[in-house]
């Protein structure tokens, strides 16, 4: 489970600076309508606060369907805090921005290749194994 968090930290820092990161419920949904063939992995974020968020769940359950519908894996963090401060706030506007709902992009013709992301593919697969189906991941510290 640590080596997890470290390769999903690593694959987030990756995809931030290749340009190869969503952020948000909102533009996660309208990339996944729009380039769903791009989309290879999909990172689901809440803090306590929101497990009361009914809007939320229900978006959660929306993207989690599409990610099974569309073979892209998916894990869940429970620490908002831990990924702002790897993918930074938002752009210029300086607000925080969405970090519920991140998606790590790829395109077939740039051939990019994360051993991170292979990781990751590799401990969804297992958890699929055992009927985790959205394992939560604890990033590192």
């Amino acid at each position: 489970m640590q080596g997890a968090g470290k390769a999903l930290h690593e694959l987030l820092v990756s995809a931030q600076r290749r340009g190869c990161l969503t952020a948000g419920v909102y533009e996660s949904a309208k990339l996944m309508n729009v380039d769903p063939d791009n989309v290879a992995f999909c990172v689901l974020a809440t803090d306590e606060e929101d497990e009361g968020d009914i809007a939320l769940q229900i978006h959660f359950t929306l993207i989690q369907a599409f990610c099974c519908e569309n073979d892209i894996d998916i894990v869940r963090v429970n620490d908002v805090a831990k990924l702002e401060t790897i993918v930074g706030p938002g752009e210029e506007s300086g607000e925080p921005r969405d970090l519920h709902c991140i998606l790590i992009t790829t395109s077939s013709e740039d051939g990019w290749k994360d051993q991170a992301l292979e990781k990751l593919n590799s401990f969804c697969e297992e958890r699929r194994s055992v009927n985790d189906w959205v394992p939560t991941i604890t990033l590192p510290e």
